[in-house]
C-alpha cells in the first residue's frame, strides 16, 4: 500500500521563517530545496550565514530533506525542477512555496504549478514583518498568514511533442538521419526520428517500404499532432527551402524542452 506524502518544494533565498513554519505547521513527510547553483554569483539568491541553521531546523522537524542545486535567477530552469520533482510524486500532495526566494524562482515556481500535467499547489507566505535588507539575516521574520494561490491551468507539450523538440535541440542526434546529414532536420526525419522512438502519433502507421511508396498522410499526422501546436505556441519555425520544409527550434522553444524535459521519462516508461 503506497502511504501518500506531503511532499514541500521550497526556492531557497534570503528568508528563514517563512520557509520553516509553513513546513512545520503543514506537517510535511518530504521537502525539496532548491538551492542555487552559483550560476550568476552577486544576485539575492545565493548562500547566506543562517542557510545551514535552516538546513538543520527542517532536518529535525521533516523526515527527509533533499537539497536540489538550480539556477535560481532563470525562470525556466526553476520552471523545470519544479515540474519534474512534481512528476516524480504524481500520486503525492505536493506543495510549492512561491515566496523564499524572490520574484524569478517565485514566477518558475507559479508556472510550474499551472501546468496542467502537474498536480502541484502553489501558496505565498506573508511574513508578520519585512526586517533586514542584507544578506547576513533574513529579510523578513513570522509568518501572519499562508494562501495558497489560484492558478490558471495552462497546457504544456504532449510527450511526442517534447521528444520532436529534443530531437530538434540536439544536432548530434542528427546524424544518421538522410536529409539532417547537412543542414536543419525536414518533415521527413522528424517522421523518421518518430518511428525510430515509437512515438504515438506515428505509432499505428506502417513505414513507407510496407505501403508501397511514400507515406504522405504520416506528414499530415505529424503537422496535426506535433509541428502545428508547436508552431502557434511559437516553439518551432517551419520554413520552405526549395521543395523541403526545414523545422527549426526557436530560442522559447529551447526553453519549453527544458523546462519540460522530464517527460521524455513518460515515453520510455511506455516503451518498457
Amino acid at each position: 500500500m503506497n502511504v501518500v506524502k506531503r511532499v514541500h518544494i521550497v526556492p531557497l533565498g534570503y528568508e528563514y521563517d517563512r520557509i520553516v513554519d509553513p513546513i512545520r505547521e503543514q506537517r510535511a513527510d518530504l521537502v525539496y530545496l532548491l538551492e542555487d547553483d552559483g550560476t550568476n554569483p552577486g544576485t539575492r539568491t545565493g548562500e547566506a550565514d543562517y542557510h545551514d541553521e535552516l538546513r538543520a531546523e527542517l532536518e529535525s522537524i521533516v523526515p527527509e530533506v533533499r537539497v536540489r542545486e538550480c539556477d535560481l535567477t532563470d525562470v525556466y530552469a526553476v520552471l523545470g525542477d519544479v515540474t519534474t520533482i512534481a512528476a516524480n510524486h504524481a500520486d503525492d500532495t505536493v506543495s510549492v512555496n512561491v515566496s523564499g526566494a524572490g520574484t524569478i524562482p517565485a514566477i518558475g515556481a507559479t508556472m510550474a504549478c499551472m501546468d496542467v500535467s502537474t498536480d502541484a499547489h502553489a501558496y505565498y507566505v506573508e511574513p508578520d514583518e519585512y526586517a533586514h535588507e542584507g544578506r547576513r539575516e533574513p529579510i523578513s521574520t513570522g509568518l501572519a498568514a499562508t494562501e495558497q494561490l489560484p492558478t490558471y491551468p495552462i497546457d504544456s507539450p504532449t510527450p511526442d511533442q517534447v521528444a520532436i523538440m529534443g530531437f530538434l535541440a540536439e544536432p548530434d542526434d542528427w546524424e544518421g538521419y538522410h536529409e539532417a546529414r547537412t543542414s536543419a532536420p525536414k518533415k521527413k526525419d522528424l517522421i523518421e526520428y518518430a518511428r525510430d522512438r515509437n512515438l504515438s502519433f506515428m505509432a499505428d502507421r506502417r513505414p513507407p517500404e510496407e505501403r508501397g511508396g511514400e507515406d504522405k498522410g504520416a506528414f499530415r499526422v505529424l503537422d496535426t499532432h506535433v509541428l502545428e501546436p508547436l508552431e502557434a505556441d511559437g516553439y518551432v519555425t517551419i520554413e520552405s527551402v526549395g521543395r523541403r520544409r526545414v523545422v527549426e527550434l526557436t530560442e522559447r522553444g529551447e526553453n519549453a524542452y527544458r523546462a519540460f524535459k522530464h517527460k521524455l521519462a513518460e515515453l520510455d516508461d511506455e516503451l518498457e
